[in-house]
Parts: C-alpha cells; sequence; structure tokens
C-alpha cells in the first residue's frame, strides 16, 4: 500500500511539471503543506508553504523547464516515500538533463511535505523573460 500511494502520489506531482496541471497533486497536500526546492534563485531557496506556491512553482518551472519525467526507484513505508526519477526536456531553450529525487512526507494519507534533491547543480536557471 505505501508504494502505491508514493506511485500515485509521484504520478500527480510528475503530472503537474510536465502539464502544468496541479489539481491532481493539490488535492492530495494537507492544509500544513510545506516544500523545499533546490532552486538557486532568491526566494525560492527556503522552505515553501502551501498550494498557491506550489502552483506558483510550477507556473515558473514550466516558463523555464520543459520536461519528462521518468522514475527510476521507488522506496517508501509509512512515513515517506522516494522516487529517483530521470529528466530530460530543455532549459532555457537548452537541453537538460538530470537525475533527482524528492521524497514525500506523509501525514495519514496526504502528502504533508516534499523535498527535492538534484543529481547536478541546476547553474542554468535564470529568471524568465
Amino acid at each position: 500500500m505505501t508504494q502505491s500511494r508514493t506511485r500515485t502520489v509521484f504520478q500527480a506531482f510528475k503530472q503537474a511539471f510536465e502539464t502544468g496541471e496541479t489539481a491532481n497533486f493539490a488535492a492530495m497536500v494537507t492544509e500544513d503543506f510545506h516544500f523545499n526546492v533546490p532552486l538557486p534563485l532568491e526566494g525560492w531557496n527556503l522552505e515553501q508553504r502551501g498550494k498557491a506556491r506550489f502552483e506558483a512553482l510550477i507556473r515558473f518551472e514550466r516558463a523555464v523547464l520543459q520536461v519528462e519525467l521518468t522514475p527510476l526507484i521507488e522506496l517508501a513505508n509509512e512515513n515517506y516515500g522516494m522516487v529517483v526519477f530521470r529528466a530530460e526536456g530543455a532549459l532555457n531553450g537548452r537541453p537538460y538533463r538530470n537525475e533527482l529525487a524528492v521524497v514525500f512526507e506523509y501525514e495519514g494519507e496526504q502528502v504533508r511535505a516534499f523535498r527535492e534533491y538534484v543529481g547536478m547543480p541546476l547553474r542554468n536557471y535564470e529568471a524568465p523573460q
């Protein structure tokens, strides 16, 4: 059950990053949902809170990054789920490929938080024009 929960959550996470559709992921999070992403940009380099901030992240990411996410490894227990995945596509119009990991923290059946880790530095991020 814990692995299928992580698979379902990751599919909604993947859908948000690939298509911009955040409703499925947002429906899975707690009221006190928060997250950390490894963006080397002021305003994004600290803990982020709430569904609206997640939606802002997806809008920002999709403006500079168009990727497909491919899960490679999935691990889960009753409190956490982790997916190692490959992201391939374009970052600011240039070819992009990276391996990342996302760790979901669960509260019951909902996602309380996630933390993302990157395989290589994200030096190519720039604020969208």
